[in-house]
Order: C-alpha cells, then sequence, then structure tokens
C-alpha cells in the first residue's frame, strides 16, 4: 500500500503550520505501507493542482490530507467535505471566494472514504484526544478534502482519500491564552496511529459511536 500524506504552508499570519511540520517528520513506512509526504499550498484551486500533480506522480492506493484547526483540543478525522467555497478570511494569495461551488459537476458534498471510527480508536489508544469531526469548515481545508475525493470519484477510482484536522502546536498559543494546543511529538503519534487504521481497515470501520448532538 502507498500513502501520499499533505500538509498545508502556513496560513492566516502564522509562522508555521502543525500539519506541514509534522508530514515532514513521519517515517517513510507504517505497517508496512510506504509513506510520502507532499507540501500544499494554502490557495483555492492551486491546493488541489499541486494534489493532483502528486497523485499522478506518485500513484498512491490512499490520500490522507492533514490540516490546522486551531482552538481544537483533538484529532478530528473528517467525515464529510461540502461543496462549497466560503472563506472568512482570505487564502495566501490574496483569493477570498464566497458561496462559490468547488466543482460545478460534482456531489454536492463527498464522505470521507477512509475508516473515521477506527482511525479515532487507534489514536485514543495512543492515549491522545480524538474525535470524528463532522465539519470541515468552508476555507482551504475543506477545499482539498472536497477535491480530494473528487479526483477519487471522477479520476482515481483505485484510490481512498479523507481529510484530519489536528490542534496548534504548544509554541503557537504562547500568547493566545486558553487556547488548545498538542505538542509536535503527540501530534506525530497521532497522525501514525491514524494511518496504522487505515492500513488495518482497508475496506469497513469500527461501528462505534461517533455522532454529536449540535
Amino acid at each position: 500500500m502507498k500513502i501520499l500524506v499533505t500538509g498545508f504552508d502556513p496560513f492566516g499570519g502564522e509562522k508555521v503550520n502543525p500539519a506541514l511540520e509534522a508530514v515532514k517528520l513521519l517515517p517513510s513506512e507504517i505497517q508496512g505501507a510506504e509513506l510520502r509526504w507532499a507540501e500544499i499550498p494554502t490557495v483555492f484551486h492551486k491546493s488541489s493542482e499541486v494534489l493532483e500533480s502528486e497523485i499522478k506522480r506518485y500513484q498512491p492506493d490512499v490520500v490522507l490530507c492533514i490540516g490546522q484547526a486551531g482552538g481544537r483540543a483533538s484529532l478530528t478525522p473528517e467525515r464529510v467535505a461540502i461543496n462549497q467555497d466560503d472563506a472568512r478570511i482570505p487564502d495566501n494569495e490574496g483569493n477570498q471566494p464566497i458561496d462559490t461551488p468547488i466543482r460545478t459537476d460534482g456531489a454536492a458534498a463527498y464522505f470521507s472514504q477512509l475508516p473515521i471510527k477506527a482511525m479515532v480508536q487507534a489514536i485514543k489508544e495512543e492515549g491522545l484526544p480524538a474525535t470524528v469531526s463532522n465539519t470541515a469548515g468552508t476555507f482551504v481545508c475543506n477545499h482539498l478534502m472536497y477535491q480530494a475525493l473528487y479526483l477519487a470519484d471522477k479520476k482515481f477510482p483505485n484510490m481512498r482519500a479523507g481529510f484530519m484536522h489536528i490542534p496548534y502546536m504548544t509554541e503557537q498559543v504562547i500568547n493566545k491564552p486558553n487556547t488548545a494546543s498538542m505538542n509536535l511529538t503527540d501530534i506525530i503519534r497521532g497522525i501514525e496511529a491514524a494511518i496504522g487504521a487505515i492500513v488495518d481497515y482497508k475496506d469497513k470501520d469500527l461501528k462505534l459511536i461517533g455522532g454529536t448532538t449540535h
């Protein structure tokens, strides 16, 4: 199995992005699966162009995109991506689409093709907080997740794709009182555990409670 793991460059005034810092330090192999990482620009559409180029070059069986969700306290595999860009802030090239479809020929939404419940369970077994997320937002993270699943649907039918958000690194919250964070070593451990679950649960997921009331 070949797995492509992506991480975004810094955005929103941050000097670092824990997603990129983490994926750069992942091992080259987890449970027999070969890993490759790629840096993705935090730019609408350009992000998916870079992703598609990496997919064509590497021909992965799985794509796992990683993104920063500042303020979240746990690692959160995403359940769904919606066909909508609605940017609260500009991306790294000044684009700020409002209520814009990502793909006019795509589905209204795509569900993750990865075992999100098993990923959560594996991360928890590492002693780290994890929950299923039911919204990837409407910024470039949702955009890239949607695009990855669109590509799996339209161009790369033998590939599975999904997305996981991670918290700020501890260094990022020094001047952000009462803001959740996680140290980089634990973020990496959590991503590794999630990838292990992806390897173990190729065609199924665990039947565990992962929903919320609101």
